[in-house]
């Protein structure tokens, strides 16, 4: 396929998943996809997929840092959490069946959009009344459980990092956005660093679809922060949505 066709494959979609990714996670659903359509060779779409929204990464979390919608406290202790349950769960692919966890994932996912749908306050948490040890021993459980889930599966696992920073340890809502930016950074930038050492990125598309995740991540992050829960809602159940739909299409 000629250059210019995979860029007009790439860009639009590229651009689209780094706007859903920094308001609610899951842009990968999108944009990796992309990558396939524009007749990149797995192993060569992942990690093109990798750099590019890497890249993209790094101006949503910039901006999230930048406002103050970071609760630091949480970060060391997320992203080592994220990276140990992440290499568990590359781990333990050798040894499960990821295909029921896929079943499990028919089954929960509904459940999520479901909350996410009728529970009007999922994304305004009560007042946080955690000691800051108990808060740090929790956010460690979350990060590696889901980073496990990320190693493991992948899709949609920074959503549900950030329902659980929303959920359990009552972050509000553009805060646990932005914890999440900070953790997925990382965690993309370890898997990056692997494909480029493999020698699996196509660099010439993976910095033209960089731009536009920059640009996507961008308007997604300050949207966010002007719109907080009004806008992060309705996108989430969008990502839940196409995860759902990617599982079942996977299955069949």
């Amino acid at each position: 396929m000629p250059f210019y066709q995979q860029l007009l494959i790439v860009c639009p979609l590229v651009f689209l998943a780094g706007f859903i990714d920094s308001i609610a996670g899951g842009g990968g659903l999108i944009s990796l996809p992309a990558y396939y359509m524009a007749g990149l060779p797995p192993h060569f779409a992942l990690g093109t997929n990798k750099l590019s929204s890497s890249i993209g990464l790094i101006f949503s979390t910039g901006t999230y840092l930048r406002e103050g919608y970071v609760y630091k406290p949480l970060i060391p202790i997320s992203i080592a959490g994220a990276l140990i349950g992440s290499w568990l769960g590359a781990r333990s692919i050798l040894l499960l069946d990821e295909q029921v966890l896929r079943w499990i994932m028919v089954i929960v996912i509904p459940v999520i959009a479901l909350l996410i749908i009728f529970k009007k306050d999922i994304l305004s948490p009560e007042k946080r009344e955690f000691s800051q040890t108990r808060e740090q021993m929790t956010g460690a459980v979350i990060a590696l459980s889901i980073g496990w889930y990320d190693g493991f599966f992948g899709p949609g696992a920074g959503t549900f990092l950030m329902l659980a920073f929303v959920g359990i340890l009552k972050l509000d809502a553009v805060t646990a956005c932005g914890n999440t930016k900070v953790v997925n950074f990382c965690s993309n930038v370890a898997a990056m660093v692997v494909f480029m050492m493999a020698g699996t990125v196509n660099y010439a598309l993976a910095l033209s679809g960089a731009l536009f995740a920059v640009l996507g991540n961008i308007l997604g992050a300050r949207l966010t922060v002007k719109n907080g829960a009004k806008l992060i809602k309705p996108v989430m159940l969008v990502v839940v949505l196409i995860l759902m739909i990617t599982i079942i299409r996977d299955i069949l």
